[in-house]
Parts: structure tokens; C-alpha cells; sequence
């Protein structure tokens, strides 16, 4: 991490008060949350963005604006804007592969078929830190729901709540 430079926190989501507590919005939670509830949010390079600190490092927060499939659009332009390096950017997403409310931390790597981290990968290179929550796959709950749909769709207040501790206790660095 380049110190002299901010730290990039990337949530990912869907623009929208219909995608606000959907699976797929679970980095906009995440960013929510890390910024604070007295975030002063601005549209800034396709993307809402909010200053602030963390640990003594200047972070910026981000939900881009572009839906999830187009993500990297965003990233990219404020990774260039802000003359960003790799290192300094943390992408936070929802996993499907992980059972709900778990967290995994990783830098690089594949996509693992999710979509906003596919577009990252294509506009900025992959070898950043990606904090995963998982969501959970509907044929945990032996359900015959089709991914997409999943994604897509809300929590039980069961599962809200473990998705709502897993983010509480989220540390960057």
C-alpha cells in the first residue's frame, strides 16, 4: 500500500432503493457502514463517493453508479483520477460460494464467475484486495431458485443479521 496515496474501498452493488438490501448490494452495505452514518456522499466518476479515515489512512468510498455488471467503468475512472496504484484498492463483494455471513480476504486471483469482479479484472488488472462475504447458494437451503434470482433477492432476518455482524466486525488492514 502506498502510503502517501488513499485507499480505494470499492463496495459493489446495484444502484437503487430496489437493489438497497438485495445479496447482491452487500458491498454497499459493507461501504455504508465503514464510512459512517454522517457520510457526505457524492456522485464522482460514475460512482457515490465519501471521504474519510481509517487507522490514521485517508480512505475514499465507493458505490459505483454503472450496476454491478460494469463496475470496473468506475473503478477505473477514479483509480485515474486520483492517480491511485493497485495496491491501494480494496473491493468489497457478496460470494455465493461462501456460506452466509462468512468473510474470506484475498488478493488476486479469478472471478469466480461473479460479474462486477470480472469487470474490475478487465479495466484495471486483478492483483488487489478483495474482501468476500458470503451470501450463501440457494442450494444450501435446498432451494431450486435459479443464482441470478438469489442474488438478487432479500435476506431472512436471520441471515440480515449474521450479514450485519460479519460487517461490524470488518477490518481493511
Amino acid at each position: 500500500m502506498q502510503e502517501n496515496k488513499p485507499i480505494l474501498v470499492v463496495g459493489l452493488g446495484n444502484p437503487g432503493p430496489e437493489y438497497a438490501t438485495t445479496r447482491h448490494n452487500v458491498g454497499f452495505m459493507a461501504v455504508d457502514t465503514l464510512a459512517g452514518a454522517g457520510a457526505s456522499w457524492k456522485n464522482e466518476k460514475n460512482a457515490l463517493t465519501a471521504r474519510g479515515e481509517i487507522d490514521g489512512h485517508a480512505v475514499i468510498f465507493a458505490k459505483p453508479q454503472t450496476f454491478m455488471n460494469d463496475s470496473g467503468r468506475a473503478v477505473l475512472a477514479l483509480m485515474t483520477f486520483y492517480k491511485l496504484p493497485l495496491e491501494n484498492l480494496i473491493v468489497i463483494h457478496d460470494d455465493m460460494d461462501l456460506p452466509n455471513g462468512h468473510l474470506r480476504v484475498k488478493i488476486g486471483g479469478g472471478s469466480a464467475g461473479h460479474n462486477g469482479i470480472k469487470s474490475i479484472d478487465a479495466a484495471v488488472g486483478n492483483e488487489y484486495k478483495r474482501i468476500r462475504i458470503g451470501i450463501g447458494h440457494p442450494r444450501d437451503f435446498e432451494s431450486m431458485i435459479n443464482p441470478a434470482d438469489w442474488v438478487l433477492g432479500r435476506f431472512t432476518p436471520a441471515q440480515l443479521n449474521d450479514i450485519k455482524k460479519t460487517i461490524d466486525e470488518l477490518v481493511l488492514f
